[in-house]
């Protein structure tokens, strides 16, 4: 594990007792969640996108307001479903953030999770898919945002235009050298993570994986790395991809982390998610010393260059940059990151 970073749901609306977390509350603290960050030297900081629920939906301005505020941290998404996407449209906004960031972006997109809606994305204009969860329509709006960030022409020049005119295909802009490279495709099974490596972009190992033979979570998600990486190399792409993992991981440091957390640690979960048969990874509680082992047992954290840390983003910047800063201080290190600031 060489870099960390978190993984924000970003849920707002009721907290209970007549409190009131609203939208631009949770926007506003997780730029201040970010900024917090930066200044700890942790790596990433990426969001959770929903449609039609009380989460982040429109992802990119605050993407882009988080890294004029920063000068450090990687800013992205784990994911962007990309079948309500309009291609060119999200390749512009890419491009742009990347360019504010100064090439700090990690765009995790894939086809997306469960939804709170049944098939949402026709609601956005895109119909007609023959896949009752839309992957066809994913993959080609996929296709097309590829072609765009990597500056293939794709409308006609107007010769007569006044803006300039000309001849051939124009590319979209703004265009950002290198952005394939920080494209991330969200895998939940072996074949699409095979998929992703043959096409030649980074893997966000899903937070479930859609098999379940008895095989620890762990133990599957590492294999499904080791099928990314082997198919990257067969493809003949250049370097070495980059992948991730998420968990949820609570250091117990305090009596209050004890009161939270104490009871949230467990095993492998089975169940059934777009109806398929899924394993899900556990929660990890625990003082820091017992975390350093279990983490270093854990397969797929150990195979992975980055691990995304689930956190509760309704209980507040103090709280979860005190989660962070626990984690960076009394964990991390001895996985093998080295903050940001050391090599700043």
């Amino acid at each position: 594990m060489r870099s960390f970073g978190t993984l924000s749901f970003g849920h707002y609306g009721p907290l209970g007792g007549g409190r009131q977390l609203t939208a631009g509350d949770s926007m506003l603290q997780a730029i201040d969640l970010a900024q917090g960050m930066d200044d700890l030297g942790v790596n990433g900081v990426s969001f959770r996108v929903h449609h039609f629920a009380r989460q982040q939906a429109a992802p990119m301005p605050l993407l882009a307001a988080i890294a004029a505020r920063t000068s450090r941290i990687e800013v992205g998404t784990g994911v962007i479903d990309m079948r309500y996407e309009n291609p060119l449209m999200l390749a512009e906004e890419a491009a742009s953030v990347d360019l504010i960031s100064g090439n700090r972006l990690a765009l995790g997109v894939s086809r997306g999770s469960p939804e709170s809606v049944v098939r949402g994305y026709e609601a956005f204009g895109y119909t007609g898919s023959q896949d009752p969860r839309g992957g066809d329509i994913a993959r080609e709006h996929f296709d097309l945002f590829l072609r765009a960030i990597d500056g293939e022409g794709l409308a006609e020049r107007d010769p007569h235009s006044p803006f300039g005119g000309g001849t051939g295909l124009q590319r979209i802009e703004p265009h950002s050298p290198g952005l394939r490279q920080r494209i991330w495709w969200g895998a939940g099974t072996t074949a699409t993570a095979e998929w992703a490596g043959r096409l030649g972009v980074n893997l966000m190992s899903s937070t479930l994986l859609t098999e379940a033979d008895g095989t620890p979570f762990d133990i599957l998600q590492a294999q499904q790395l080791d099928a990314f990486r082997a198919a990257w190399r067969e493809a003949g792409h250049a370097g070495e991809p980059r992948t991730s993992v998420s968990r949820s991981i609570f250091p117990i440091v305090t009596a209050e982390d004890e009161m939270y957390f104490g009871g949230s640690a467990g095993s492998d979960q089975i169940g059934v998610i777009d109806g398929m048969r899924s394993t899900f990874g556990k929660t990890y509680a625990a003082p820091p010393e017992v975390l350093v082992e279990q983490l270093q047992n854990d397969a797929a954290v150990m195979s992975a260059d980055t691990l995304m840390l689930t956190i509760p983003s309704q209980m507040g910047v103090d709280f979860n940059l005190r989660l962070v800063e626990n984690f960076a201080k009394h964990v991390a290190p001895a996985l093998g990151w080295q903050s940001t600031l050391a090599t700043a």
